[in-house]
């Protein structure tokens, strides 16, 4: 059996730090897993930002409540579980995803938790484990179950690599440069393609 281990921002659901960034007109927190590498520097850089202007869990998970998955990603998943066992792994965080997840159909879902006071305030953030795309990865292997992994940032890359087969979806231009060791692919009926390819493949060998 395989698992699709796919990424959930910028794959399946829109970058809710963008959309949020939109609707209070911060154009700080337009900055992604797209643009650093490095997730803790991200994330402090964010909380930073959302303590200086007053902002909270509250105010985000309002403007999560107004957003859809990305056009198609409802049909892709549904394909997806009629071939794969289906699993989420993602940098949000569940106090983020739930109502999103729901639209999906609740597949698994492996992410993080915040750490929020009574007030609402964001005081910090706990990750499941280091490196927990590539590490869930490595232990669906040891199970041995094959792996055919998507996503589209930098925090995505060590997972496609760990995989049975890695492919870029959505990916900005400076991630497909860096990384053209994994195909690259913009929608999902080139994404289905791309995970049939990689299926037979992996049952060839």
């Amino acid at each position: 059996m395989e698992i699709a281990c796919l990424d959930l921002e910028g794959v399946l659901i829109p970058e809710i730090w963008i959309a949020f960034a939109e609707k209070t007109g911060i154009e700080a927190l337009k900055r992604t897993t797209r643009d650093e590498p490095d997730y803790d520097v991200l994330m402090r850089y964010r909380l930073d930002i959302l303590e200086q202007n007053g902002l909270g869990l509250n105010e985000i998970q309002e403007v999560i409540a107004t957003l859809s998955p990305l056009d198609g990603a409802i049909d892709f998943v549904d394909w997806l579980r009629e071939r794969f066992q289906v699993v989420i792994l993602s940098d949000t965080f569940y106090e983020f995803a739930q109502p999103l997840m729901r639209q999906l159909g609740f597949p698994i879902l492996l992410c993080h938790k915040l750490e929020v006071d009574s007030n609402g305030k964001v005081t910090d953030y706990k990750l499941r484990q280091a490196n927990p795309k590539r590490q869930a990865v490595v232990g669906f292997k040891s199970m041995y179950y094959r792996t055919i992994a998507a996503g589209d940032s930098y925090n995505d890359t060590t997972m496609l690599a760990e995989a049975d087969a890695g492919i870029l979806f959505h990916a900005p231009q400076n991630v497909i440069d860096e990384f053209p060791q994994f195909p690259a692919v913009h929608d999902f009926e080139a994404l289905k393609k791309e995970f049939i390819k990689a299926s037979n493949r992996n049952l060839s060998l």
